[in-house]
């Protein structure tokens, strides 16, 4: 895909800055020892209630801990770096949908009432998850990112094109 500098320069950006969101989520969880997602857990009120509820008082919480942790951070090194940026964006979209189906904005459930981010039917989640499709299908990463630097090095021809 040709970009125009401005297009790749608010791609590029937007990439960065999510993947600096989910990694920076996914660093305080680690550094923050007593961080659980149990009580978030059981007071899940979405359609998928019950499965998050389970979780939250099952001894698998401490198993979705781990998980969250790990993809937060997988996610936003990815996508900061610039590898695996379709994967990542995917990967983030499936764990921002798993957040808001646990807590949707719908106005008859208690913990959904307006808040900043949280709005009827839209909050942050989802339209981060809106950005990360976006993300999924204009990609960037082979432009501006680790995974452009890789191929340049290993390819003589592509590294000559971007120094001649």
């Amino acid at each position: 895909m040709q970009y125009s500098k401005n297009q790749l320069f608010f791609l590029a950006a937007l990439r960065i800055l999510i993947g600096w969101h989910f990694l920076y989520e996914g660093l305080i969880k680690v550094f923050n020892p007593g961080w659980t997602s149990k009580a978030y857990l059981l007071s899940a009120e979405g359609p998928l209630s019950f499965f998050f509820k389970w979780l939250g008082g099952s001894a698998l919480a401490t198993a979705a801990d781990i998980i969250t942790i790990a993809a937060l951070i997988g996610i936003g090194l990815a996508l900061v770096m610039g590898i695996f940026e379709k994967a990542a964006s995917f990967a983030g979209i499936a764990l921002l949908a798993m957040f808001y189906l646990s807590h949707p904005p719908l106005p008859w459930l208690d913990n959904a009432g307006p808040s900043e981010g949280n709005y009827f039917l839209v909050n942050k989640n989802l339209i981060e998850m809106a950005a990360l499709g976006v993300l999924a299908y204009f990609p960037t990463s082979h432009l501006v990112g680790l995974k452009y630097y890789l191929s340049s090095k290993s390819s003589p021809e592509v590294g000559q094109r971007a120094t001649g």
